[in-house]
């Protein structure tokens, strides 16, 4: 059936497909203009139901983010909410530890945060906003770009709007971008990473302090496997465990409680004290997997516009999924800023600027995969984070490090990039000239 009230009453109104991070912030940026903003999330409300099962739990909120619940009034609700990390802990194999600060002070860290924590406060502000209705169990279902209606089913009732316009924010498999490039000259590009994952939780210890060192992201890098923990403010930790999919020592042939015993008495030992439930949240717990989108165009004339995962899903491994959504949505905002009643060319604007980018993000992403697992305990790569560090004292305005670009700065990324490569020719350069200059002084000091 057909909600023609629905239809029209929604006719002047902002319609999101997704009520996840990116979604709901946005939500509260268009209200905040006077827009009303309609958002349908296929899921039941998450604060009601509990969290989806099968995503990653914590995330790592950085200067990106912060900048984007800055401008969104929201960042003073949602820092009592993390835990700061100033930098990762390195474990060995035997054991030992090694701590590396994320930056050259403590204004340099990064913020763990729970993803559902952050959502269920993003879709109360939501909701208590005037201007935003939210309906759960929305799921869509088409999109008549001609006709500019929506259709959703509402628990097996079909809905039908027609908003002003539609921002699709519903994920890596946007349903919102398939209907919106169905039958057009789109690009479209997926890819898997042959390495899946699954959550784990480390407890605290009887007196509610952590186990492990609270304020830092923990690594356990092993080149068939890779660890990654995320604080919380209970004293527990969310263990992320990236192993492949297939293969001798891989989620396909461990299954079995002997079988999860033997991977970690091979990779982790030190873990397996600190995990008394391990068997049982192995097998409750399911695998996760990883993906890459890239896509064109982000948009369709001024009727609709994708932010987030719908355009640009990159892997975990820098840290940016729910940073560089966020930037989406400040993005978004000041294209249209800076086309005020022209939404086809504030898309265009804000795709153009933005899309070079966030395919640069995919690819330091993949990038950063290997340098967590294999990269981290090599003295030479150390040695040269410390001369980065160094030569950020010396030159704090002119010399970054790609980390802290990235991190710590909303410096486009593409554009961090590029620096950071000038500078590795500033140093390839430098060390080029004194390598010639110790090989002159030994000619010269075997002709004397």
């Amino acid at each position: 059936m057909t909600d023609a009230s629905a239809t029209s009453t929604a006719a002047a109104r902002v319609a999101i497909v997704g009520g996840g991070l990116a979604g709901s912030l946005l939500a509260l940026r268009l209200a905040a203009l006077g827009h009303g903003v309609d958002v349908y999330e296929r899921r039941p409300d998450p604060r009601v139901s509990g969290a989806e099962g099968g995503r990653s739990i914590n995330l790592g909120l950085s200067k990106r983010g912060i900048q984007a619940l800055t401008e969104a009034e929201l960042i003073d609700a949602v820092m009592p909410t993390s835990v700061t990390m100033a930098g990762r802990v390195i474990h060995a194999p035997d054991g030992s530890t090694r701590y590396q600060p994320y930056g050259k002070d403590r204004g340099e860290v990064l913020h763990s945060i729970d993803r559902n924590e952050l959502n269920r406060l993003l879709l109360d502000r939501a909701e208590r906003h005037p201007q935003v209705r939210l309906h759960f169990g929305h799921r869509l279902v088409a999109a008549d770009k001609v006709a500019r209606e929506l259709e959703f089913d509402a628990g097996g009732a079909t809905l039908k709007v027609r908003p002003d316009w539609v921002v699709g924010a519903d994920g890596a498999f946007s349903r919102a971008r398939q209907e919106m490039q169905r039958g057009e000259r789109a690009d479209y590009h997926q890819e898997y990473l042959e390495w899946g994952y699954k959550e784990l939780t480390l407890k605290p210890l009887a007196d509610g302090s952590s186990a492990i060192e609270l304020e830092a992201l923990h690594v356990w890098p092993r080149s068939h496997g890779l660890f990654v923990s995320h604080p919380n403010r209970d004293g527990s930790h969310t263990l992320t465990l990236f192993l492949p999919f297939e293969g001798p020592d891989s989620f396909a042939t461990t299954r079995s409680e002997d079988e999860v015993r033997a991977l970690f008495t091979k990779y982790f030992p030190d873990l397996l004290p600190l995990l008394p439930q391990l068997v049982e949240e192995w097998m409750a717990h399911p695998v996760g997997s990883l993906v890459t989108t890239r896509t064109a165009p982000w948009s369709r004339e001024d009727w609709m516009v994708l932010v987030g995962d719908a355009c640009h899903a990159v892997y975990p491994f820098y840290g940016q999924g729910m940073n560089s959504a966020f930037e989406d949505c400040s993005a978004l905002m000041a294209a249209l800023a800076r086309h005020p009643g022209r939404r086809a060319d504030a898309f265009a604007d804000y795709e153009r600027s933005r899309r070079p980018h966030t395919d640069t993000l995919a690819e330091l992403s993949k990038a950063n995969f290997v340098e967590l697992r294999q990269k981290v305990q090599s003295p030479w790569f150390l040695a040269r984070k410390r001369l980065d560090v160094t030569l950020n004292r010396l030159l704090p305005r002119s010399w970054l490090p790609l980390y802290t670009m990235i991190a710590h700065t909303t410096m486009p990324y593409g554009d961090a990039l590029a620096k950071a490569q000038r500078q590795e020719r500033i140093l390839v350069g430098a060390g080029a000239g004194m390598l010639a200059i110790v090989a002159v002084g030994a000619w010269w000091a075997l002709r004397g």
